[in-house]
């Protein structure tokens, strides 16, 4: 064996992997450099930091289970009317999220809601925090069963831990009692504890309708706006604008 081959697997036991794997590279670039010691160690150091954020953004966007790839850097502000880029990148440095408040995007069909609600999480990632994403029938659908095995509190314990729960398109269709119980739940579970980002085509006052039962609403709506930042979009849609350049 070599002494790079050594070196290298000195690294490994190390668990310095990224270091163990790209050493003969990272000695090329130092010698063809000329750098010093002290910046070759840098080197090193910043090349494992570099791979182990990369390889950690990699698994959490993962476990976020994002429909879509969607980012902030791709949304398009010009069909927007309500709601600006430096509004959204006043969140950003997620004081929101540090502090336990909501984010809740209000508007109709196809203005952007859910790719503006996903590039935030995409960013909050980045920045080192845990996220998840649901369509609210199929978070709804599973905390149904969960209560029915009586294993609801234990599905709330694994939601609450990540640092924000991304709940899209809440109250496009209406809510059974047991789905009103359940998400009446996750809220409460949520509340000053961790974040919830939620997106909805109806603003506050009509939340009755798909609840059925203003006293229900009442109560998830006072809990959800008590700490949030709420923005209303509208604009044109971007899947009927899409439709109509092709």
């Amino acid at each position: 064996m070599g002494q790079l081959e050594a070196t290298a697997g000195r690294y490994r036991s190390l668990r310095l992997s990224a270091i163990a794997g790209d050493l003969a590279d990272l000695l090329g670039q130092a010698e063809a450099n000329e750098v010093s010691y002290l910046t070759f160690a840098d080197m090193l150091a910043e090349h494992e930091r570099a791979q182990r954020e990369a390889k950690r953004i990699d698994l959490y966007r993962r476990q976020a289970k994002f429909p879509s790839d969607k980012r902030l850097e791709d949304f398009d502000y010009r069909y927007q009317t309500t709601i600006t880029k430096r509004q959204i990148n006043a969140l950003l440095d997620f004081a929101f999220l540090d502090n336990r408040e909501n984010l809740v995007l209000i508007g109709p069909p196809g203005v952007g809601k859910t790719h503006l609600a996903i590039g935030v999480a995409q960013k909050a990632i980045e920045a080192g925090y845990r996220v998840r994403f649901r369509n609210a029938l199929d978070l709804v659908e599973e905390l149904e069963l969960a209560e029915m095995k009586g294993e609801l509190k234990k599905k709330l314990a694994q939601l609450a831990k990540v640092d924000a729960l991304v709940i899209d398109e809440l109250g496009y269709l209406p809510m059974s009692r047991q789905a009103r119980y359940a998400l009446f739940q996750l809220v409460n579970r949520f509340y000053e504890h961790r974040s919830l980002m939620i997106t909805t085509n109806k603003d506050f006052t009509h939340w009755g309708e798909f609840f059925h039962d203003d006293n229900v609403a009442v109560p998830i709506v006072d809990r959800i706006i008590h700490h949030s930042h709420v923005y209303m979009l509208g604009g044109e849609s971007y899947r009927l604008k899409q439709k109509t350049l092709s």
